[in-house]
């Protein structure tokens, strides 16, 4: 996960730095969205972003969408609002946002997308995203190793709206369910939170306490 944050915001500060042939302005301003920065990724992203974006001279607004799209929708119209020069974003549904980013195109407001994909093409000036199929199978492999070929285990997944979610989980069990002494015993959503997750697994511990 620290290489994949490292090239996504090595990604976006090369695509932002395309963007400044002439230096920042105080007045210029880039807005960073993302989910909740509870998960550490998520306020990660935005701390690496908002660093480069003041490197590059930039004034920043960073705000959070706690994945919730109207939320989104509403930051969207508070970054165009407020005259940003770019969105940074780190979106809320790969459906749900594809409008977002087409009021934030419509109104001249250029958006980068990261580590999220929308179901659109032509609307963001960029996705910056890895390849989440590739990583959840190599990932999985280490998986099988460690567990010897068997062994029961648990599945906590992301949000559900969230391409990578599926992506992910689909990477592991394409290589996880070829082993069929390796058994899932539950599989729940923590919704990219430590917090829940924490919390769901106390509960699936108490009933199997094989694993």
């Amino acid at each position: 996960m620290k290489l994949t944050r490292r090239m996504t915001l090595a990604a976006f500060a090369g695509m932002l730095a395309l963007g400044t042939a002439a230096p920042a302005y105080a007045a210029d301003l880039i807005a960073i969205i993302t989910p909740s920065h509870d998960n550490p990724f998520f306020k990660a992203e935005a701390v690496g972003a908002e660093a480069k974006a003041k490197e590059l001279g930039y004034d920043t607004l960073v705000l959070v969408h706690d994945d919730d799209a109207n939320k989104q929708s509403e930051l969207v119209d508070t970054a165009i609002g407020r005259g940003a020069k770019a969105i940074i974003l780190d979106n809320a549904g790969a459906d749900a946002t594809v409008a977002a980013v087409q009021k934030a195109k419509d109104a001249g407001v250029p958006s980068f997308l990261i580590d999220r994909e929308i179901n659109a093409t032509g609307v963001a000036v960029a996705q910056i995203v890895s390849n989440n199929y590739q990583g959840a199978q190599l990932g999985a492999q280490e998986f099988v190793k460690l567990m010897s070929e068997k062994g029961n285990f648990v599945e906590l997944v992301g949000k559900e709206s969230d391409t990578n979610a599926g992506i992910r989980s689909k990477g592991y069990h394409d290589v996880i369910d070829d082993y069929p002494d390796l058994k899932m015993v539950a599989q729940q959503s923590a919704n990219w939170s430590q917090t829940e997750a924490y919390s769901k697994m106390e509960s699936i511990l108490q009933a199997n306490p094989d694993i």
